[in-house]
């Protein structure tokens, strides 16, 4: 056993005496260590009860003879972080996490690990953890929350953001706003939506490290302790066979996962992670292939923002099980694979057909490819990611004057002051892993121009990226970004750009050579930074390789 580093020869009587002081017994001495780390806190919806979840996982670790002992990680809720300073620090804490695991399971050396995050970067950071620490490991989230209802129309996070846009186009009154905001989250859980948290509890079940459910039973059900005790019990079994997340998260399950992601329908963060995740287990998976099994995938599934269908209807109707199965019909997804509970096959064996209206079937697939798109071009030659499963018909192909704005604040205040018109583009860089830093999230102005009525006549393009909560023609980790000299940063005011997301085409109809005068006359703008967010952009690598630290 790994812990028997702390725990066994004369020589570790110290480590023993402070283990006792613990209140342990000789005979758990003996029993294999497991390390439950949570990202529990008392100020975000998504693992307010991530408490409850982890006393679950060490009941079915104690069932199975094992020893539980729980620690935590920071978590930043994007909701509450949006569309101000904060959300500079909700990217970076990706990395923070991950290596904050490392350092308490090498300075505290356990035998296995359970995993029980819930939101946006905390899912990643601990995948990347697992990866970096190979040890046996097993997920389990907190699950997502319940869609709350305002006259008798369910809503979610997404809503509220929009209904400010609704708000300052004088659509509704702030009695109304009120309303809705009391409505829209009614408990704990992850936003209800297929929002980037949604996203990654579901991809990490698709790619195999997670037992089938973790993206889609309710935060408030009873299955969902009932998963966290099963998880706890079978990660008895994992470390007995030594199964480590090298044996499950291989090239075929990126694949399973990415396949999943583009039926699904997903949150373009998703792009950003799982390219992260693939980078520290060592696995290639680059914004090319993304794009290739983008064109070879077809959208089943529409949830919300993009639709009025919520995670909890995709659990009603067999969850991602259902989802890989009907995929697996065409031949989409690797079968005989290893995942944390059977082979992948097992798993969908006994999994729910599609219903043909929350899963479609193939054959009336809700488009031919994913979801999520990737953008080329010379604004983009590194590449671009669009959720095209959320953009209205009519805004696939648009041709508009640019309006350009060098932060979120600045396009934002535009926006609600009715300072953008039908056909305009919207561009916001330095706003990029580096440039902002940060990278930050902007569910504000996109859901602005939603809930003002402009989601299908404005485009928005930027070097940041977009909450999986965002609807409309939003293109987002615009590579090479502003501030390491990409074509964004060189966009004037009335230019004209063509976004083709059809064609996959993100085009700044500018000749070459007073782009090149441009580039010549660029100089990038100086920001006094401090504390970690300077160190963060030191390191940052481009969105396009997954905002990962270089190595």
């Amino acid at each position: 056993m790994r812990s028997d580093l702390i725990k066994k020869t004369a020589a570790r009587a110290p480590q023993r005496s402070l283990l006792y002081a613990l209140g342990l017994t000789e005979e758990e001495m003996k029993r294999p260590f497991i390390a439950v780390v949570s990202s529990a806190s008392d100020y975000i919806p998504g693992h307010k009860h991530l408490k409850e979840i982890s006393e679950a996982v060490k009941a079915g670790i104690r069932n199975a003879g094992g020893v539980p002992f729980e620690f935590n990680t920071i978590g930043v809720c994007d909701g509450i972080a949006m569309n101000h300073k904060g959300m500079k620090y909700s990217l970076c804490s990706r990395e923070l996490i991950a290596d904050s695991i490392e350092v308490m399971l090498t300075a505290h050396p356990l035998d296995a690990v359970v995993f029980v995050p819930n939101c946006d970067k905390i899912v990643p950071g601990m995948l990347m953890a697992a990866c970096r620490m190979n040890l046996p490991s097993i997920f389990v989230s907190g699950g997502p929350m319940l869609p709350g209802n305002y006259n008798g129309k369910r809503l979610g996070l997404s809503e509220v953001f929009e209904a400010v846009g609704s708000y300052a186009a004088g659509k509704i009154d702030e009695d109304e706003l009120t309303e809705i905001e009391k409505c829209a989250c009614p408990g704990c859980g992850s936003c209800s939506g297929m929002y980037t948290a949604n996203s990654m509890n579901c991809l990490t079940e698709a790619a195999g490290m997670a037992l089938p459910g973790n993206g889609s039973i309710p935060a408030v059900f009873s299955k969902r302790i009932q998963l966290a005790k099963t998880a706890g019990e079978q990660i008895m079994k994992l470390y007995k066979n030594n199964v480590k997340p090298s044996d499950i998260l291989t090239s075929k399950a990126f694949e399973n996962a990415l396949r999943t992601e583009m039926a699904l329908g997903c949150s373009t963060n998703t792009v950003l992670h799982l390219t992260a995740v693939a980078y520290e287990m060592g696995v290639p998976l680059d914004i090319d292939l993304i794009d290739k099994i983008s064109r070879e995938t077809p959208q089943i599934c529409k949830l919300n923002p993009a639709s009025h269908v919520f995670i909890t209807d995709l659990n009603e109707v067999g969850g991602i099980p259902a989802v890989m199965k009907e995929l697996s019909r065409d031949n989409l997804i690797n079968l005989d694979i290893p995942t944390v509970y059977g082979t992948v096959k097992e798993r969908i064996a006994k999994a729910k057909d599609a219903d043909g209206e929350i899963i479609r079937k193939l054959e009336n697939a809700f488009r031919k490819d994913g979801g999520i798109a990737v953008l080329k071009g010379n604004i983009a030659p590194e590449g671009s990611v669009v959720k095209q499963g959320a953009v209205a018909p009519e805004m696939m192909q648009h041709i508009g004057p640019a309006r350009c704005f060098d932060c979120e604040e600045d396009a934002s205040n535009a926006i609600l002051n009715g300072k953008i018109k039908a056909g305009d583009v919207v561009v916001i860089r330095y706003e990029g892993p580096k440039g902002g830093p940060g990278m930050r999230e902007m569910l504000a102005p996109t859901s602005s121009l939603a809930g003002m009525g402009l989601d299908k006549s404005v485009a928005l393009i930027t070097d940041g990226r977009f909450s999986g909560a965002t609807r409309g023609a939003a293109i987002g980790h615009v590579s090479p970004e502003a501030a390491a000299g990409g074509v964004i940063g060189l966009i004037r005011d009335g230019d004209e750009i063509n976004v083709d997301i059809t064609r996959r085409k993100l085009t700044l109809m500018v000749d070459d050579a007073e782009i090149a005068k441009r580039k010549a006359d660029w100089k990038a703008p100086k920001k006094e930074l401090t504390g970690y967010i300077k160190r963060y952009a030191q390191y940052v690598t481009s969105g396009s390789k997954g905002a990962v630290f270089e190595k």
